[in-house]
């Protein structure tokens, strides 16, 4: 089921909404989170019942090792259930990906399975592994078997994250029902939705559009056309998952549960770390926490921190896709990464004057890097990814595309331009893109986040006003919407 939904929208949420507060003000706290996790469940296997199959046995199997290593923390344990969590993840995520590239490599013929990928099991086997791991290290203890489904199962992160972890949400499930209702923050909660939304319907669509065309059609595109299609993937991108976050978020507040920051206007950052300090930001945690950590982190040397970087953005690729092109997207960022942090380390004792000119330069060419990376992340394989890009620096320099600027004629905008007679103008099929893509980079990369377009938002007639319009803007475009890109991941 997805937030931008007919069925989400109407149906499902108002009758989780209404039934979880009705059962927390007849003072049934657990019969609530029971409720929850019923609803959540049936969030996850509205996609494909066999998909809901997979996560309930997950959930027991990590469950039952939670118990065991609750009562002797055994460290054989622990690895057992870390390697069945990740075989799983491995049979269905890089079974294919594994078979493909020992044909490659040895000129065999296996034959690849066409497995399916499990919505979100990336998301809920790390959520899981992370719990494993801290039981062992005792930093969990007594978590009943309702409270443990609803943290792996609540539907607002279950697909696309964020990767909570127990000190995060237990607390919060513990006190279910021990708080009286605010109702400030179910508005501040329905209005982030709203944002977050029209980010990804009205925004990161739109880009999409242009974006798909651009891929199909490589053969075909001019130097200026490449250059702007590796831009509208990278908006795409970021509005995609800035308004799945921030749709989440929402949700979670107008539920009562504070769900984590996941995503901070990453592209506002001026360097490469402090892009993965915004982007994904719970991803980025976990692996810091359990694989760059006991690699030695920092403790063991200069070289042998660069090189537990790398792997942990080699890593961070794979995760993110079967495929070589992740693999070399993550390279692209870890070395990046590396060369960042070496710079930082070398000169960090100089004293740096910082001009604005020159933070605004670095915020562009880390952009512009960034972008460039993405186009291995959304490109079926590494040879596509290079044809767009030899294009983008090689190709001819022409007229951009009409029918590139084709996919930005919204209906509603282009009924404007006829009134304002702005279309016997020679560009003026041009207009709207350069409109849009204008808007889109303003709000990426200096406008205020939804988050922080909140925190300033009194709930008066103007505000009101401007909320219900985007409501209905977007609930009115819901036919035409995709899924949120993260769903592949």
């Amino acid at each position: 089921m997805l937030f931008n939904s007919y069925i989400f929208v109407f149906i499902f949420f108002p009758v989780c909404l209404l039934g979880y507060y009705g059962l927390l003000h007849g003072q049934r706290p657990q019969a609530a989170k029971l409720f929850l996790t019923f609803m959540s469940f049936w969030f996850y296997g509205y996609f494909n019942l066999s998909y809901l199959l997979i996560m309930v046995g997950s959930i027991a199997f990590n469950y039952l090792f939670h118990l065991l290593l609750s009562k002797k923390p055994d460290k054989k344990l622990m690895i057992l259930a870390v390697a069945g969590d990740l075989s799983v993840l491995f049979y269905f995520k890089y079974f294919d990906f594994f078979l493909s590239t020992v044909n490659t490599v040895f000129q065999s013929s296996f034959a690849l399975r066409g497995i399916l990928l499990p919505l979100g099991i990336s998301f809920f086997t790390f959520q899981q592994i992370s719990f494993v791991v801290d039981t062992y290290r005792g930093e969990v203890r007594n978590c009943s078997l309702t409270d443990y489904a609803l943290f792996v199962s609540f539907f607002p992160q279950l697909i696309a994250g964020p990767i909570v972890n127990h000190g995060e949400m237990l607390p919060q499930f513990h006190k279910a029902g021990q708080e009286r209702v605010r109702w400030e923050q179910i508005a501040e909660g329905f209005g982030l939705f709203i944002l977050g939304m029209a980010k990804k319907v009205l925004i990161a669509d739109t880009f999409g559009a242009g974006a798909d065309y651009g891929y199909d059609n490589i053969a075909f595109l001019g130097c200026m056309d490449a250059v702007l299609v590796i831009v509208f993937y990278a908006l795409q991108l970021y509005f995609d998952f800035s308004g799945y976050c921030d749709m989440a978020r929402g949700i979670g507040k107008m539920l009562g549960i504070e769900i984590p920051v996941n995503f901070d206007s990453p592209y506002k950052a001026t360097d490469i770390v402090e892009f993965w300090k915004r982007w994904h930001i719970t991803l980025n945690r976990f692996f810091t926490k359990y694989v760059y950590i006991p690699l030695g982190g920092n403790r063991k040397g200069a070289a042998r921190m660069y090189l537990n970087l790398m792997i942990v953005f080699l890593l961070s690729g794979l995760w993110h896709g079967a495929g070589w092109n992740y693999i070399v997207w993550g390279a692209m960022h870890g070395v990046l990464y590396v060369v960042t942090r070496f710079w930082q380390k070398t000169f960090s004792g100089r004293k740096k004057a910082r001009f604005k000119i020159m933070t605004i330069l670095s915020q562009i060419l880390l952009f512009a890097y960034v972008s460039i990376a993405w186009v291995y992340f959304r490109a079926k394989d590494i040879a596509q990814a290079n044809s767009l890009l030899m294009v983008a620096f090689q190709g001819k320099m022409q007229k951009i595309s009409l029918d590139l600027a084709e996919c930005f004629q919204l209906d509603e905008f282009w009924y404007v331009i006829k009134i304002l007679h702005l279309d016997n103008m020679a560009y003026s099929r041009y207009i709207l893109m350069a409109v849009i893509l204008a808007a889109g980079l303003y709000l990426a990369m200096a406008g205020p986040n939804a988050a922080q377009r909140m925190e300033r938002v009194k709930y008066r007639a103007g505000s009101v006003f401007v909320l219900a319009v985007l409501m209905v803007w977007s609930i009115l475009t819901f036919s035409g919407v995709s899924t949120f890109l993260y769903f592949n991941f």
